[in-house]
């Protein structure tokens, strides 16, 4: 067993097996965690919000935790790089724990809100050492098989979460799905202060690029809460979502100077000179929009259009959550047995995707569940195929020297990307919807309601998922007269054909950013998983063009 205070060298592979095991276990409770919270804590946001008050500001107990999240995560990538994993994830961990306790104990939302952002750091801390350290730990030609494994725990966690928080929620009070973090955050500390290596690069003197950190979250930050509130709290051409996005981009500008003279950034440019690496970049910003887009909107689809309810439309994501599982699996298998043919499976996974969004968007007011969940199980299983690859292929193609870096680029572009996708997903649902419903609403309809309750019948879905909404709207139109019933009938019947048709919308915008994924796939240049790890004094400096590591031969 290595010793806490022993820093292990870069031939990892001498590790002790159960050391090795140990510690991967350790990775992924710990990525359990991070992931599982989110899932937890969604299904309890609606009776936090009833206990504390503030409706207006539900989002933001989300947001906060997605934006200091995404800001941690290459900030952690490049400061482990330079002064090793093992105690940046402890911290990370504890930071956490310390952040849940907070949450549970906060009796406004503001403290919630805060205390979240908090705990968006711990998390973004985990997340961005959970994939780097297979990477310590498992040489280039191993990986697919662990980061399969670890796909499919994040899988895992989106299927027993919701129920799970639901049945903590209703049987111990919201307080305790942060609780719950507690006592698996205490035990994978005391797992990784025993048999976790201490990792580092080399034992020279580092500088940490601090006008890069604070420009970065500069940049971020505003970008990330402009796609966020914009058209949801603030309409997009308000003065401060527009506001928030020049700020963002001046910040970037001033980001990409910064960074290009830095002798050791924060996030190395000539990383990306390397086709491999923006290429895997792209494609894992194009598949998270369709991800994140996916089970957004797949619920609403459920509980809108084909009138399920909250806990079955929540069952029915199960499917595609285990087809994401199960394709996570195969995929990192076989990329370590069959070759690393990363392309080839990128292909077969990004196509099986796009099959499944084309089926999505066929589906109305007609589709059965059945004819549903076999079309999330194919979006799934493509999904699945797909988020093991470009993680491992960033790896094996920049050297050992800015692998933190690089592997927590992936998670900072797959967060972007799922913002963006949702930012423009939400709003072509909303203007779709809107302009279709103002042609199926009976006139009499039109000028019997107020004008109020009108707009709001326009621009909200509501009541087709609130009973107490359906009944207020049922009731206004009663008044109309004897032809109420029948009106009340026509309304509801062009709300669901509204919402179906802006759904479809939805996921046609989504079947784009999947094409356009797998026609990035076709470049993406595929090279051979080393078996072995390369030598770090054979490593490029950062600031050098991050080509394929060629400090031992492919295959050898």
């Amino acid at each position: 067993m290595t010793h806490d205070n022993h820093i292990q060298p870069l031939g990892l592979s001498s590790l002790p097996r159960k050391q090795i095991i140990i510690t991967f276990a350790g990775v992924m409770l710990a990525m359990f965690l991070g992931s599982l919270d989110q899932t937890i804590v969604g299904t309890a946001l609606p009776r936090i919000i009833s206990d504390l008050g503030g409706f207006s500001k539900y989002t933001w107990v989300t947001t906060a935790y997605i934006v200091f999240s995404a800001v941690a995560v290459p900030i952690t990538g490049k400061i482990t790089d330079l002064y090793g994993r093992k105690y940046f994830y402890m911290g990370g961990i504890a930071i956490f724990i310390l952040a849940s306790i907070a949450c549970g104990f906060s009796d406004t939302m503001n403290q919630i809100i805060i205390f979240r952002g908090v705990q968006g750091i711990g998390a973004g801390v985990m997340m961005a050492n959970a994939f780097t350290i297979i990477g310590d730990i498992f040489p280039p030609a191993e990986r697919g098989k662990y980061q399969g494994f670890m796909s499919a725990v994040f899988g895992l966690s989106s299927i027993i979460g919701p129920t799970l928080g639901g049945y903590i929620t209703d049987s111990f009070g919201w307080h305790w799905v942060f609780f719950v973090n507690v006592p698996l955050g205490i035990l994978i500390i005391i797992l990784f202060s025993i048999f976790f290596p201490h990792i580092r690069p080399d034992n020279l003197k580092h500088t940490v690029d601090y006008p890069g950190v604070v420009l970065l979250i500069l940049s971020v930050v505003p970008l990330m809460l402009a796609l966020s509130f914009g058209g949801v709290e603030y309409a997009w051409g308000s003065a401060q979502i527009i506001g928030m996005f020049i700020f963002s981009a001046i910040a970037i500008v001033m980001f990409l100077v910064v960074e290009m003279r830095s002798s050791e950034p924060i996030i190395p440019l000539s990383m990306f000179r390397n086709r491999i690496v923006a290429i895997s970049e792209i494609m894992v910003f194009l598949t998270s929009t369709g991800m994140f887009g996916a089970i957004t909107f797949i619920p609403l689809f459920f509980q809108g259009v084909l009138g399920d309810t909250a806990t079955a439309s929540g069952n029915f994501i199960v499917p595609m959550m285990l087809g994401n599982v199960t394709g996570s699996f195969i995929s990192g298998q076989l990329l370590s047995r069959a070759g690393g043919h990363y392309r080839i499976q990128g292909a077969v996974g990004v196509g099986l995707m796009a099959i499944g969004v084309f089926l999505l968007h066929g589906m109305g007011l007609d589709t059965s569940s059945g004819t549903a969940i076999r079309n999330m199980i194919i979006t799934g299983l493509g999904l699945g195929i797909t988020m093991p690859l470009y993680t491992i292929a960033v790896q094996n193609a920049v050297p050992y020297k800015i692998l933190g870096t690089a592997t927590s680029s992936t998670a900072f572009f797959r967060s972007i990307g799922g913002s963006v996708g949702l930012a423009i997903f939400g709003s072509v649902m909303s203007n779709r919807y809107a302009a279709q419903l103002v042609n199926k609403i009976p006139e009499a309809v039109k000028n019997a309601l107020p004008a109020d309750q009108m707009n709001l019948l326009i621009h909200n879905p509501q009541a087709l998922l609130s009973p107490d909404a359906q009944n207020q709207l049922h009731n206004a139109i009663l008044k109309i007269g004897p032809q109420g019933e029948s009106l009340f009938q026509q309304v509801m019947k062009g709300l669901r054909e509204s919402l179906s048709v802006s759904i479809s919308n939805v996921f046609l915008w989504i079947l784009v950013a999947v094409i356009a994924a797998f026609i990035a796939n076709l470049f993406i240049k595929e090279i051979p998983l080393r078996k072995r790890y390369n030598n770090p004094a054979a490593a490029p400096k950062p600031e050098t063009p991050a080509g394929p590591d060629t400090s031992n031969p492919p295959g050898k």
